[in-house]
């Protein structure tokens, strides 16, 4: 079989090297991919927001599956557009991405079927936005309706934050189109988890829980980034509260899209947050996340070319989905400045030293015979043990043998208790 993977981070590289695993998968192509993908995978210059560019490559090449991982191609309706030309993809409709695409979106899915998720109010105004700002006080969150690469959320500590959050948003342009609209939402507290499932529509499927770090730096300080490390499983997701979220918020929203005649198919990714008053939706993603793919995906002992075959079919619920009895860490290291501006360009050293992580490229490229960096986050070093102890140390310890000018990760990924 010949797969088509649409991206170029390591989220890509985690699905490319994962679906090389099954023994029915004899090609892989990845568009654009990167320095890494290159070597499980044929790279291919297409934009995997490049609709037409995409469809005209797999008619000409007739791949068996595409699988549509980013979220920008997803809103745009890739997996339509393929579809209309005999294609088979993964991924949800455009009608059904919305999940993701449009933050008001999810959230009035959520007050309509009484899916637990924190108190909301919406606003085109800033000086509107403003007012409420003032009569809710602070601490608040404020969110960029949009899509804005994972960077569009405030979780603002004073009144004067929000503010000036709402005024970059709407006023200043920061996000584009994307912050044209606001979500301002109350603020939760209690340990944040990342679920994500298998959905054909119907039925779902869940993955082992993980946990993202957002910030910038250590302790949860600096600037929200896409981000910078993930662990797996959570600490705090017991099998009490996954049966909890299960009846609560999973089939709840898988029921809820149905009904609204948007049928979720593909990844669906829960960020959830474990509040005092239980758990609550924090926001949904309309694919794999990254960097909890990276971790996650370290754990399947199964096949993931079966299990996409099965969600586009509809019969998931046939599918025995087996997880390895293990911890996964991924620390991304990203370039100096990120996430605001940094320089491109940075040979890589240090890669062909690393024994016990598997290093997932996100944003390299090759130049030559050497490995450049060519984004914000360069490279996710993921290990797996038999204890969340035991792969973070081994994730550290392989960090530490790769070397490029200005090189910057956290040190705390996995390590904090709450």
């Amino acid at each position: 079989m010949k797969v088509l993977v649409i991206g170029g981070g390591g989220r890509e590289h985690a699905i490319c090297v994962t679906l090389a695993k099954s023994p029915k998968v004899d090609h892989i192509w990845c568009a654009p991919g990167n320095g890494g993908i290159a070597s499980v995978a044929e790279c291919v210059d297409i934009a995997a927001t490049d609709i037409e560019g995409v469809v005209a490559f797999a008619k000409e090449h007739h791949p068996d599956l595409v699988m549509v991982a980013p979220d920008d191609p997803l809103a745009l309706g890739m997996v339509d557009a393929l579809e209309a030309v005999g294609i088979r993809a993964f991924g949800p409709h455009k009608n059904a991405a919305v999940i993701e695409g449009s933050k008001s979106f999810a959230k009035d899915l959520m007050h309509k079927y009484h899916i637990p998720t924190a108190g909301y109010a919406v606003f085109e105004d800033s000086e509107q936005a403003i007012a409420y700002i003032k009569e809710q006080g602070a601490p608040i969150v404020i969110k960029a309706d949009g899509l804005a690469l994972g960077k569009g959320v405030t979780v603002a500590m004073t009144e004067e934050e929000a503010i000036t959050a709402v005024r970059d948003a709407i006023d200043g342009g920061a996000f584009g189109g994307a912050g044209a609209r606001v979500v301002i939402e109350e603020f939760l507290t209690g340990p944040e988890v990342s679920v994500l499932a298998f959905v054909d529509g119907t039925h779902l499927k869940t993955m082992p829980s993980a946990q993202d770090h957002k910030r910038a730096y250590d302790n949860d300080a600096g600037p929200n980034t896409g981000g910078m490390g993930a662990f797996s499983p959570s600490r705090f997701y017991t099998d009490e509260i996954a049966a909890q979220c299960m009846e609560t918020i999973f089939k709840p929203t898988v029921a809820a899209m149905a009904a609204e005649g948007r049928p979720f198919k593909g990844v669906l990714y829960f960020g959830l947050m474990l509040t005092p008053k239980g758990p609550k939706v924090i926001e949904y993603n309309a694919r794999f996340g990254d960097p909890e793919t990276q971790a996650v995906l370290s754990r399947l002992d199964s096949d993931l070319y079966d299990i996409f075959g099965s969600v586009i079919d509809g019969k998931l619920d046939s599918m025995d989905i087996r997880w390895k009895d293990e911890a996964a860490c991924c620390v991304v290291m990203a370039s100096g400045g990120y996430p605001k501006a940094y320089e491109k360009g940075k040979v890589i050293t240090g890669l062909d030293a690393v024994t016990d992580s598997f290093v997932f490229h996100a944003g390299t490229k090759k130049q030559g015979d050497a490995i450049v960096t060519s984004g914000g986050r360069v490279l996710g070093v993921t290990a797996t043990a038999p204890t969340l102890d035991q792969a973070i140390e081994k994730a550290y310890a392989d960090v530490d043998k790769i070397h490029f000018d200005g090189a910057h990760f956290r040190k705390d990924i996995g390590i904090k208790k709450g």
